[in-house]
């Protein structure tokens, strides 16, 4: 019998968990741009569970990959079939610029410290090859290129190429590994260690529907009172602010650490409490939900919660901050 989505979601997360990360749950918030969010270490990365890859479109890539930019973390998706056919394991797909990988894959690298080699591309299954690897080992053996290219069956140009780090075909490979008694391929990394925030980025236009920081008053306004005062009083405190679309919270910004943003109705807070509370303790940030009702409680389930009149009254980021942590002790 298949599993359901949500089966899937808690075998990769008690996967993760055995593996030493830390992850905060976010699937249950509907519609969101990921599932789960893990980190270990210096490593965070953002995880998207699909049955079907090709349900992935360009602007739900778009908007993964930027939040991956700002926390910043890798993102990944956890596929199980292209159309009809079923995704091989050991190999790394791509979609909008997203890997996708199978759930054995996953496991087979986190648990097992065994990473894919393979990727997916038009025209067939590839490997990166080593090229100073390849090179050495012709020298030493006295090989000429056009050797290689024979055994290969490639022009000499393209054993330059390999020699230079391009991919190759995996038939292409073997043969090349079977002649030289030597693996040459690399190793495909899937994730790659936190090193602080990203670097401002140059002007771009911004993925769909997601909105760079821009002065309060030529800011799109969304129609939401309460939304848009808690977007310009973040503003006015000198945040660099990213409001966000299908994500478990409205608004990112650093201060200068991360800080996640909820607003919203005293129920919303409510529901969304553990999961905001487990992303900021993921990226070693803070989180708060802004609600315009009357609230007789500083926090819930260790999410700051905050009458937008008490966000008016700090007047920099050094202030909010001092209060939310006071906020998320027990």
């Amino acid at each position: 019998m298949p599993r359901s989505r949500e089966k899937r979601i808690d075998q990769i997360r008690s996967m993760l968990e055995r593996s030493g990360f830390y992850v905060a749950d976010t699937h249950g918030v509907r519609p969101s741009s990921f599932d789960l969010a893990a980190r270990r270490d210096s490593l965070l990365f953002l995880l998207k569970v699909l049955k079907n890859i090709d349900a992935l479109g360009a602007d739900e890539a778009a908007r993964l990959l930027e939040l991956g930019r700002l926390f910043p973390a890798t993102v990944l998706i956890v596929g199980e079939t292209s159309g009809a056919a079923e995704l091989d394991p050991g190999v790394v797909y791509t979609r909008y610029g997203v890997p996708i990988v199978t759930e054995e894959t996953l496991e087979e690298y986190l648990v097992k410290g065994l990473p894919p080699f393979l990727y997916a591309s038009p025209g067939g299954i590839f490997a990166r090859i080593a090229g100073e690897r390849l090179r050495a080992l012709r020298d030493a053996r006295g090989l000429s290129l056009g050797t290689l290219a024979s055994i290969a069956g490639v022009s000499r140009r393209a054993i330059q190429l390999y020699e230079e780090g391009a991919g190759a075909e995996i038939d292409i490979i073997e043969r090349l590994e079977e002649f030289l008694g030597e693996p040459i391929v690399e190793p495909i990394a899937l994730f790659q260690e936190r090193r602080g925030p990203p670097p401002r980025p140059e002007p771009v236009d911004p993925p769909a529907e997601t909105e760079r920081r821009v002065a309060p008053n030529a800011r799109p306004r969304t129609g939401d009172p309460l939304r848009d005062g808690v977007l310009d009083q973040l503003d006015g405190l000198g945040l660099e602010v990213t409001v966000t679309v299908r994500a478990p919270f409205d608004a990112f910004a650093r201060a200068p650490g991360i800080l996640l943003t909820g607003v919203g109705s005293l129920r919303t807070a409510q529901h969304r409490a553990e999961i905001l509370a487990g992303l900021a303790r993921v990226s070693e940030g803070h989180a708060m939900f802004v609600v315009a009702e009357t609230v007789h409680r500083s926090s819930i389930d260790g999410l700051p919660i905050l009458h937008f009149r008490e966000l008016r009254r700090h007047r920099d980021p050094d202030e909010l901050l001092e209060d939310l942590a006071e906020r998320e002790r027990p």
